[in-house]
């Protein structure tokens, strides 16, 4: 061996490691469920702490509670540097956490919209500010967020919940090309009705439902690919994106037969 020779060292894989919000029941348990499915060891964060804990005990160390909820801003910034330093850089973050309140504008109130939007756009944010720095100074990361086809078109009975949507798919489409400069992976998420918490609330026919881990297993596929948008299921997709595409004198001729 010569003298300037240096013995080398076996590389390491780095653990996957993954975050996800909105943990505790629907789309975000089923999404944890999965990818510990497939070998990641996931941080899941919700306000139910019993929840996680219970999701977590059958898990073979593979799933850890991370209490917390996503419109306290002190708490996710802190939640980010506990989880890498429990288990290691995150190299996928999927943002769950939501809500959803049927509003009209007979006896709409702003109240709904900002709690709407507090936990669906803002609690996002909160959660975007505090992953995206360390995936940038690492120049590697996948985070998915999660919004909904009714970013598309305003529905009648979803306006708080379609707005805090459209923001989440504009937000992502701005910070995209920057981030991807940067090594990120940015996707978002838009899931047609899927069987939920959420979804039980509604009183009317809900077309081409899914359930949960159905929405998980294309989630997780299409963050596989890389690609940004994620949108299902596909019959939905066509419907909404059509839906879109009409002047406005014939999308109202359609959404106004969904009024009560």
């Amino acid at each position: 061996m010569g003298q300037d020779s240096k013995p080398t060292t076996p590389r390491v894989e780095t653990a996957k490691v993954a975050w996800v919000t909105g943990a505790s029941s629907g789309i975000g348990r089923a999404v944890v469920l999965r990818l510990a499915k497939d070998g990641w060891t996931v941080a899941a964060s919700a306000r139910n702490g019993e929840a996680l804990a219970g999701l977590s005990a059958d898990a073979r160390g593979q799933i850890h509670a991370f209490p917390l909820d996503v419109t306290d801003k002190d708490a996710v910034l802190s939640t980010v540097p506990a989880i890498e330093n429990m288990l290691g850089p995150i190299r996928l973050a999927v943002f769950c956490a939501g809500t959803y309140t049927r509003d009209y504008a007979k006896g709409f109130s702003s109240d709904v919209l900002a709690e709407t939007i507090g936990i669906n756009l803002i609690g996002t944010g909160h959660c975007l500010e505090a992953i995206m720095a360390p995936m940038v100074l690492r120049g590697a990361g996948h985070i998915g967020v999660t919004a909904s086809v009714t970013g598309y078109v305003g529905l009648p009975g979803g306006a708080s919940y379609g707005a805090s949507k459209a923001a989440l798919n504009s937000l992502c489409e701005a910070l995209h090309p920057e981030l991807a400069a940067k090594g990120v992976t940015l996707s978002i998420i838009n899931p047609g009705f899927v069987e939920t918490p959420l979804t039980a609330r509604n009183d009317f026919p809900m077309p081409f439902i899914i359930s949960a881990e159905e929405a998980a297993e294309t989630i997780v596929a299409g963050l596989k690919t890389g690609r940004f948008e994620i949108i299902f299921p596909w019959k939905m997709a066509l419907a909404i994106r059509f839906l879109h595409l009409l002047p406005h004198t014939l999308r109202f001729a359609i959404t106004k037969r969904m009024l009560p």
